[in-house]
């Protein structure tokens, strides 16, 4: 588009008037310039191709960006919530003897302000096999008081109930386990331990059957297809330790007060002890996990810095293209600091509309990703996301407020950046070097 005296002369008075002179920075003048030279016509399709590109690369870049952090802070999230719902924030292990003072210990621990339950019990591993089918499972000893306040499994029994869990003499499995080895409410379990009893030919396995009385799901695959729960005095006698206990887990208010109560809980123990918390327990993962997310962010800061690079391009097309049209609004009075800023915001315009466009289709997919899984579930005829790879069974997504506007301030602020350069050498123009040929 070509922009004439007689043109301008619409939103000014007249050539070489002094209110052009004078018009202050980023008035609607400037503004309606730059919203022309948006509006490309035929022969600038070109340059409109590589403004429409560099407004879907950072749109795209933002909401990849805002989905995949949503989706990093849920999984982390998710996992913390489910693997500290299980296990305890701390573990009390024994040193010198046996643990068979667990309950004098257990009730010790539980009076320190700040733990809300102390759970002794006894943890195995052992072969369990049911119709047809076995695998390996972990297995707990615990109370039915205790198993009550963990809630990741009482508030989750699928089928079958936890009532007289200490006198049923049955057994708790998670759903996975359950499928795996084909068992329904009723079924018997059989538990195989290679700890057995010694006879003069050596060990033999201790073998026993369990009726299954309650079916759990707590959503991590890996716990669903792995823990069997029993009643303590039954997990003492099958595993050989009468009157004594493993561990003792135990649970806090707040898991990140590990390190203030750490001594605390070590004082109450009263006796020889080792203690092992969380961030002990699994660092490695949760390092890994952040780790990953902070490769993915940067990862994905490429693409919005191309589609800025885009911005770049397409501005120094337009410079070179509007060369005439510059020169003529110089000679009718405006400053270099006007002309700069009329290219200045004909690439801002890209990058703050892709910016939003950006944050909207993020959020929508966040707010609804549960359903869109669901939908190209129904459309693939497969899963999306395998539980059994992923550990949990739905995606997760939580949007953090900060890291969003720290998304959205990088975007502006690479587009910003991306228009100075073109917009300088805008200013720089000579007007009479432009209209010299024509």
């Amino acid at each position: 588009m070509t922009i004439t005296a007689a043109d301008t002369s619409s939103g000014i008075d007249a050539a070489r008037s002094p209110a052009l002179r004078t018009t202050r920075p980023f008035s609607a003048f400037e503004r309606m310039i730059a919203g022309r030279y948006l509006r490309a016509r035929r022969k600038e399709a070109f340059i409109s191709v590589i403004a429409g590109f560099s407004f879907i690369g950072i749109m795209l870049g933002v909401a990849t960006l805002i989905i995949v952090m949503a989706v990093m802070n849920g999984f982390r999230a998710e996992l913390l919530d489910r693997i500290l719902g299980l296990n305890g924030h701390m573990v009390v292990q024994p040193i010198d003897f046996d643990l068979t003072d667990y309950d004098e210990v257990s009730k010790r621990i539980g009076a320190v302000d700040g733990v809300s339950l102390s759970v002794p019990l006894i943890e195995q591993p052992a072969l369990v096999s049911g119709v047809g089918a076995g695998t390996g499972a972990i297995v707990r000893g615990i109370r039915h008081a205790e198993l009550e306040q963990v809630n990741s499994i009482s508030d989750n029994v699928l089928e079958g109930t936890l009532d007289n869990f200490d006198t049923a003499e049955g057994v708790a499995i998670g759903d996975g386990l359950a499928r795996k080895l084909g068992l329904r409410i009723g079924d018997q379990l059989t538990v195989i331990s290679p700890d057995g009893d010694i006879t003069p030919f050596g060990t033999t396995p201790r073998v026993k059957t369990y009726p299954l009385n309650a079916i759990f799901k707590i959503g991590m695959s890996e716990y669903d297809s792995t823990f069997v729960f029993m009643p303590l005095s039954e997990a003492q006698l099958f595993f050989n330790s009468e009157n004594k206990v493993g561990v003792i887990e135990i649970f806090l208010d707040d898991p990140d007060a590990v390190p203030v109560l750490k001594d605390k809980v070590a004082d109450a123990t009263a006796r020889p002890h080792f203690i092992v918390d969380w961030r002990q327990r699994n660092q490695s993962f949760f390092l890994a996990l952040e780790v990953e997310r902070n490769v993915m962010f940067m990862i994905l800061t490429l693409i919005i810095l191309v589609a800025a690079l885009n911005i770049i391009s397409g501005l120094t097309m337009l410079v070179k293209d509007k060369g005439r049209d510059i020169a003529i609004l110089r000679t009718m009075g405006a400053s270099r600091g006007a002309i700069m800023r009329i290219f200045m915001i004909t690439g801002s315009a890209i990058g703050v509309t892709g910016t939003a466009a950006g944050v909207l289709i993020g959020v929508l997919i966040c707010t609804y990703i549960t359903e869109i899984q669901q939908f190209i579930d129904r459309i693939t005829g497969g899963q999306v996301w395998d539980p059994t790879v992923r550990f949990l069974s739905d995606i997760p997504a939580q949007m953090d407020v900060m890291e969003t506007l720290a998304v959205v301030v990088m975007a502006l602020g690479l587009s910003f950046l991306a228009t100075l350069f073109p917009a300088w050498r805008a200013a720089r123009l000579d007007p009479v070097e432009a209209l010299r040929y024509e």
